[in-house]
Parts: C-alpha cells; sequence; structure tokens
C-alpha cells in the first residue's frame, strides 16, 4: 500500500544546485505574495527557498514562478504560488507540530509544510503522483514526511490526533473520519462547496465534540474524490 517509514536525505553530492536555478524568480515571486498579503515571513522565505519548478513536468517548469495553477496530469493541478502560501499560513498561524495533508499531489505543498512544521502525513489516491512526489521530496532531502497511498477521506487514523488538517481537494462536506482525527482545539483548512458550487476556503477548529467554522475566502480546487487509482 505505501512504502513505510520517514523520507530519508540523500548524499550531499545529489542535491548540489538544486535550489539555485531562478533564485531571482523565486525572490520575486516571494515579493508579490508578500503585496498580495502573504505576511509571515517564514512561509515567504520558505516560498522563495525552495524550487517549485521540479514539481512540474520539463515542458512546464518554465511557468512554474507565474501566479497561476498548472496541470500535473490525472486531472489534478499545482495550486498557484498564493493558494499554497496562504493554506500555509494557516497552519503556522495555528500553531500546528503535526499535520496531515489529504492530497500529495505533485509534493510541493508536502514540501512546503515539511519547512515549517515538525511532522507531515500525507495522503495520495493516484499511485503514479505519490511515486513521483516521492522521488522529489527524496531529492530535496526532506526527512518529517511520511506518504501512504489511499483514499484520502479515511485520514490516517494510527497517527491521529492531528494538530492541523488540510485538504487540498474540495469537499462538499467534510469526512466525519478527518474530524475524529483532530486533537481538541485542532484546525481543518479546507475548500468547501456551497449549494450554488462556489468554494470557500474554510477554517474549523474542534472544541470538545464540537466544531467551529469560520468562511475566509473563494478559492477554486479540483473535487475531493474517493477511491485509489494504482
Amino acid at each position: 500500500m505505501y512504502k513505510a517509514g520517514w523520507m530519508r536525505c540523500h548524499d550531499s553530492h545529489e542535491l548540489s544546485g538544486i535550489g539555485m536555478t531562478s533564485q531571482r524568480t523565486r525572490d520575486r515571486m516571494a515579493g508579490r505574495l508578500a503585496e498580495a498579503g502573504i505576511t509571515d515571513a517564514r512561509v515567504l522565505d520558505v516560498m522563495a527557498r525552495e524550487p517549485r519548478h521540479l514539481f512540474l513536468d520539463e515542458a512546464l517548469a518554465h511557468r512554474a514562478y507565474e501566479d497561476t495553477s498548472l496541470p500535473i496530469g490525472h486531472g489534478q493541478t499545482l495550486s498557484q504560488p498564493w493558494m499554497v502560501a496562504r493554506m500555509s499560513e494557516l497552519v503556522v498561524a495555528s500553531g500546528a507540530r503535526r499535520v496531515l495533508e489529504i492530497g500529495t499531489g505533485s509534493g510541493y505543498q508536502t514540501l512546503v509544510l515539511s519547512r515549517l512544521v515538525e511532522a507531515v502525513w500525507s495522503l495520495e489516491r493516484i499511485r503514479v503522483l505519490q511515486n513521483r512526489a516521492r522521488m522529489r521530496l527524496a531529492r530535496l532531502g526532506v526527512r518529517n514526511v511520511r506518504l501512504r497511498l489511499t483514499d484520502g477521506a479515511h485520514g490516517w487514523p494510527e497517527a491521529a490526533p492531528f494538530d492541523t488538517i488540510l485538504l487540498t481537494a474540495c469537499a462538499s462536506e467534510l469526512p466525519v473520519a478527518l474530524l475524529s482525527q483532530l486533537s481538541d482545539s485542532g484546525t481543518l483548512i479546507a475548500p468547501l462547496e456551497d449549494a450554488d458550487g462556489s468554494q470557500w476556503l474554510t477554517r474549523v477548529v474542534r472544541r470538545g465534540d464540537g466544531y467551529d467554522h469560520q468562511r475566509l475566502e473563494r478559492v477554486r480546487f479540483v473535487p475531493l474524490l474517493e477511491g485509489v487509482i494504482r
């Protein structure tokens, strides 16, 4: 089902040069993010430092630092830089140490989270995407991420509770299993769809057996789907 164990760093010579390409371009991207309202210095620093272009096919790598989402295959996308930064900022603001990510995708959001929190558990339902993400994260020396191939709606019960759960796809309603895997005062961050089809980035905070919901801003994400594609 999945490769057990935490990601381990590769030899330093293998990493030489990674992260240096397009540094000026990344700095400009971080500057645009700050102008667009991202205020957390840690998030901006990670976005400026990490090589987003390595998380796209070579044909699209030259567009990696544009303010747009980009396809990664299998009907999935790499979210625009602002959305990655915004969701990461919300995770940091929650004070999270242990984070569950639903939807590894390309692995870029996973990478950003790994630089900001103590440990990340990340679920992906499409094996090809998970394999690519695993290789990219290993190449960049990520050591605090664990990956699993599974339907994200089930979460990762044996690793629960989590301080924060982050959904990178849109749900019409939140899976009960995920809510139950939040720690008390834990935060779930997710795009949720209204009856009229509009999507809202939503923050849900667990208060004992109850949950407080707060709408943040309109967003546009691919839908949260069930089932595993091997």
